[in-house]
């Protein structure tokens, strides 16, 4: 027996039936299993568990990526940080596809590489008696087999990241590179509006860049509108929004149509949540 077949690998690889089709996902930021398994049954291709900005542990990614199991979805986790130790916890704990914020070189983008991977392709630390992604030691082959199904997907979200694209290209074994649009419009100087044109040019060369490598491009965007445009321009995992987002703002509606006082929530152009 072998490890699990990465569905979203293959996926965003062109390796299934349809060949290439992007996959369309959902940012879990409310750190919560029960709504994680609600959210895994309406019809995304993926849902990312956010160990950067929502308030994850590994236990809470660990009963999120339990909660979603037996669903057809692709739990996607996001570290705080892309060290070789978070990194090694997140897959033991069943994981298999990373998404390695603040990457800013190809140097970096190889040692994520590297963590995903066992020795001699990585330096993953073996301990999968202990480990809930080879069913503990149950599945026979999953040492031998778990490098292959690994999906590394690496984020730029600064001007270093962008400048450093090709390089990071470059790296065997980085599967997808991820725009982040909120932190590279607030590091170009236009906090809080990644609609501005300056940015859209940027995101826009980016995609471009990443199609004409063979890689994926991915972006998180609210905005349908802009959505839809990255997916026409080949990008392949796209973010729609959140789970935060969608509570705050059916909860808005909702109390705005029985009391004056509430405010629906309006979202903007370009709105990334």
């Amino acid at each position: 027996m072998s490890a699990p077949i990465n569905q979203f690998k293959q996926a965003i690889q062109g390796l299934t039936p349809e060949g290439k089709q992007a996959q369309i996902g959902l940012w879990l930021g409310l750190a919560n299993s029960y709504t994680a398994e609600l959210l895994a049954g309406a019809g995304f291709d993926w849902l990312l568990i956010d160990g950067e900005h929502a308030p994850n542990d590994l236990q809470t990614m660990l009963g999120q990526l339990q909660a979603v199991a037996p669903y057809p979805v692709t739990p996607i986790v996001r570290p705080a940080w892309p060290d070789a130790v978070r990194i090694k916890q997140i897959l033991d704990i069943g994981a298999q596809t990373i998404l390695a914020p603040m990457v800013e070189s190809g140097e970096q983008a190889a040692e994520v590489v590297a963590a995903t991977r066992y020795p001699p392709q990585g330096i993953r630390g073996v301990g999968s008696a202990l480990a809930r992604a080879s069913a503990f030691n149950r599945t026979p082959q999953y040492l031998q087999t778990a490098n292959e199904q690994m999906c590394v997907l690496i984020q730029i979200e600064t001007p270093a990241g962008v400048a450093a694209l090709d390089d990071i290209l470059a790296v065997e074994g980085v599967d997808g590179v991820f725009i982040g649009p909120s932190d590279l419009s607030a590091s170009m100087g236009h906090i809080g509006n990644p609609g501005h044109p300056e940015v859209q040019a940027v995101i826009e060369a980016s995609i471009a860049k990443i199609v004409a490598a063979g890689k994926a491009p991915g972006i998180l965007i609210a905005d349908q509108t802009l959505a839809q445009k990255y997916i026409e321009q080949g990008a392949l995992f796209v973010g729609v929004g959140t789970d935060t987002g969608l509570l705050v703002k059916a909860s808005n509606e909702l109390a705005s149509k029985f009391k004056a006082s509430v405010k629906a929530i309006k979202q903007e152009k370009g709105s990334v949540y």
